[in-house]
């Protein structure tokens, strides 16, 4: 639909950069941001593309929320969270936006990683997780070690790891868009 149209794509970008800095500065994507790009998408799907242009952006936003909304159960992330990745799928579409939720997974793991070299703990949590990881292979039993007093933190604000991912999907488009309609 309208992945392609520049002018979208732009304000896209502009929600996902003030969703960034509105993280990193309060820790919290607003309300109003998110349900104003939510609705930015829908009526703009609409407006052009009619029914389908609705129904493509509502899809987008259903598959955007549902890929997050496991995680703000288990209370790992936000609800603005996934309200920002709803958003992105609204103006996306579903294949799109589960590119965009892969993109922001190894993002946000880049992320992970650096947040925790900063800090000195990247090789406390590398050693933790490769004991895990011998413990599962020798045992075949999953044994969680907790992390330590220091990892906890650390506290990412997966919004900007939403938006890297969702800018690297939208950079990536002409080639998505070839790649997707096999």
């Amino acid at each position: 639909m309208l992945i392609n149209n520049v002018s979208f794509i732009s304000v896209l970008l502009i929600i996902l950069v003030i969703a960034t800095v509105s993280d990193l500065r309060f820790q919290k994507i607003p309300n109003w941001l998110t349900f104003s790009a939510i609705m930015l998408a829908l009526s703009s799907n609409t407006v052009i593309n009619g029914q389908s242009g609705f129904l493509f952006s509502l899809k987008g936003l259903a598959m955007g929320t549902g890929l997050l909304i496991p995680f703000y159960i288990i209370r790992v992330m936000g609800a603005g969270d996934v309200k920002l990745m709803g958003a992105v799928g609204g103006f996306l579409g579903t294949k799109h936006v589960f590119v965009a939720f892969l993109m922001t997974a190894l993002a946000g793991g880049v992320y992970a990683l650096v947040a925790l070299a900063s800090k000195k703990n990247l090789a406390d949590a590398l050693k933790r997780y490769w004991f895990i990881i011998k413990s599962f292979l020798l045992t075949r039993k999953l044994t969680y070690v907790p992390p330590s007093g220091a990892e906890k933190t650390i506290h990412l604000r997966y919004g900007v790891a939403i938006a890297m991912g969702t800018i690297v999907t939208v950079l990536m488009r002409d080639r998505l868009n070839n790649f997707l309609n096999f």
